[in-house]
């Protein structure tokens, strides 16, 4: 995957042409169950590869979480947001992003507690992936989300040639406003992933397995009741350290996202082949 280029004003057009600011989220984000091309049962892999069209690639996984009020951070994304940083990342330098959608919801509670897009470079692709997301709206009283799930994906089950070619990390955000769940029993690994040889693991471990060849950032966000609790921004920082991104508003994610990938990576100048104005007619 990873073909195709992205272009801010096709993306611009077409968000116009399917009403995306006029539309609630749940008229944009139409799935109500998981998408089958979304289930990351049976995946082996997912890629993020060089090509002659994009031989820099620079891997970037978003996790979205799926459950309770969260669904604003996708209807944010599918209006501007994805702009915002496409269109940052490619004006500032960075000519092959490949940004992968996953939906992390709860694995004590959720049907869909994982799901999983592809690596793309172009705004269609893009666009499609993210609008295929399920919107569970669940989770439980218990205590918290399942953001370890997406490094416990993007360590097993993803493959990049930024590292294992250049020795460059990529990069892996998650975003919400709870706690992560502290433990993924085999059990569950088993559920979502189909048939194969699973043990135990603790959040420590699948973050430290995610940190070998990402850089692992949360972005928690305040503007919610939960987000707003100080004990749940002091559990991250015991946990991720100087990675936890506090933001107090949603509109702030997407410039959040571009500014530390820009921050973490060789800024190039972008060649005429690669960018053209047209692509980044609209960066804030």
């Amino acid at each position: 995957m990873g073909g195709g280029s992205y272009s801010v004003s096709s993306y611009t057009a077409r968000a116009k042409a399917k009403g995306f600011h006029e539309k609630s989220v749940s008229e944009i984000f139409t799935q109500r169950q998981l998408n089958n091309a979304m289930n990351p049962k049976g995946i082996k892999v997912r890629e993020s590869r060089d090509s002659d069209e994009h031989p820099n690639s620079v891997p970037i996984i978003i996790a979205l979480d799926t459950t309770g009020s969260m669904g604003n951070i996708p209807h944010e994304l599918v209006q501007d947001g994805l702009n915002k940083v496409m269109g940052s990342l490619l004006q500032n330098g960075i000519a092959d992003p490949q940004v992968l959608f996953l939906g992390v919801g709860d694995h004590e509670c959720d049907n869909a507690p994982l799901q999983v897009g592809q690596f793309e470079s172009s705004d269609e692709l893009l666009e499609k992936w993210l609008t295929a997301v399920y919107l569970e709206r669940g989770g439980g009283g218990n205590s918290g989300e399942s953001y370890l799930l997406s490094w416990f994906f993007a360590g097993n089950y993803t493959a990049i040639d930024s590292f294992e070619k250049r020795g460059k990390k990529g990069f892996l955000f998650t975003i919400g406003d709870e706690p992560t769940l502290r433990n993924l029993p085999a059990d569950a690994q088993r559920e979502i992933m189909g048939d194969g040889q699973y043990s135990d693991l603790t959040v420590e471990q699948t973050l430290e397995k995610a940190r070998e060849k990402y850089f692992v950032y949360h972005i928690h966000l305040t503007e919610t009741a939960s987000g707003s609790r100080p004990e749940y921004q002091d559990d991250w920082k015991q946990l991720i350290g100087q990675d936890l991104v506090i933001v107090d508003d949603r509109r702030e994610i997407p410039s959040t996202i571009a500014d530390i990938v820009l921050q973490n990576t060789r800024q190039e100048k972008p060649s005429e082949s690669s960018v053209s104005d047209s692509d980044v007619e609209i960066i804030l």
